[in-house]
């Protein structure tokens, strides 16, 4: 149930009005935006009697929402949430752009390949640590050495960094983390999604191969429900069945997910295809459906790369890319949030 307070509502007649709804053993969750204020109730609500809310002074609407998902709906939160992440704002009117190496191979490595991505115009680092691989045979990441090295290349070019958090077990290996990262197979791994909750740190949850808006947002609000309301959703690409894609890249989701929910939206060009040729076209989608930040994989050697070289973009294609993306987000009335 979402409650539209009247302009002229009083502090005094909000909280009045909390504590008579308290009463029905339901959450309130006051939201003051830039136009209204709305007091969000989560839990069963079927015991409040619509007209008598209606009848209080200071209410101008009552509205009962059909949707799982209530703390990511936009209907209790109108207003677009902005996620600070070391001076940088994801869902405001600028662009943000997340670039690296899909995994952290050596100090050197990532280091060289953060400068680069930062000269090119990135805002943010990402690159792998733990690495969620198909096969067990596959490279892993260097695990706490990789995250090491990522807090070096911070250090040297003071990009944030973005990384990939698989188990519970290595939650306090994160703590110097900007950004944790849940990647497309753990999206409904609740124990994990609910202790991310406890954290204050912002997340980027990826929507999974073969799951539905809905199920993302439901997962985003595992997060959030656990008390922390950071959270950015990722369009990855879906399993389709076309085969000439590593993925099928969803960009209707973006702008649906924008009407839906509140909560900024990031698109992946490089899981969502797998190939360098879609990366820049892909981005300029995303970026005229509105993302709030693209997550491109860039490598200074894809061909060597440890893991999914034939996706990563070389430096200076990268730099090329960013051009355009710079160019078509001005169009679109934005600009990157360069620091």
């Amino acid at each position: 149930m979402i409650i539209v307070l009247k302009n002229s509502a009083t502090d005094s007649q909000i909280e009045e009005l909390t504590r008579w709804l308290q009463k029905f053993d339901v959450k309130t969750n006051i939201v003051v935006g830039l136009h209204s204020k709305i007091i969000g109730l989560v839990g069963d609500t079927t015991k409040i009697d619509l007209e008598s809310v209606q009848a209080k002074e200071m209410v101008d609407e009552v509205k009962r929402v059909q949707e799982p998902y209530k703390q990511a709906n936009r209907r209790f939160h109108p207003d677009d949430t902005v996620i600070e992440v070391c001076g940088r704002r994801i869902g405001s009117k600028t662009l943000n752009v997340i670039a690296g190496p899909c995994s952290v191979e050596s100090e050197k490595q990532i280091i060289e390949t953060a400068i680069a991505v930062k000269k090119a115009g990135a805002t943010m680092l990402r690159g792998g640590a733990y690495k969620p691989r198909t096969s067990p045979y596959s490279f892993q990441g260097l695990g706490k050495e990789g995250l090491k090295y990522l807090v070096k290349a911070r250090e040297e070019t003071g990009l944030p960094i973005v990384t990939e958090i698989m188990s519970l077990a290595h939650l306090d290996q994160f703590e110097d983390i900007d950004v944790l990262q849940v990647g497309a197979r753990n999206m409904q791994n609740f124990e994990l999604l609910k202790e991310i909750g406890k954290t204050d740190k912002p997340v980027l949850l990826k929507r999974g191969l073969s799951n539905t808006l809905e199920e993302l947002l439901m997962s985003a609000e595992y997060i959030m429900s656990n008390g922390n309301k950071n959270v950015m959703l990722c369009e990855r690409g879906i399993r389709t069945f076309e085969p000439m894609t590593r993925n099928t890249l969803d960009i209707s989701a973006v702008p649906l997910l924008k009407q839906k929910s509140h909560l900024p939206v990031v698109v992946d060009p490089s899981h969502a295809t797998g190939m360098t040729t879609l990366i820049e076209p892909m981005s300029l989608a995303a970026v005229v459906s509105g993302a709030d930040a693209l997550e491109i994989e860039v490598h200074l050697d894809p061909k060597n790369a440890w893991s999914d070289g034939a996706q990563c973009l070389t430096a200076p294609s990268f730099e090329a890319v960013m051009k355009k993306i710079a160019s078509c987000a001005e169009f679109m009335g934005r600009k990157i949030d360069i620091q």
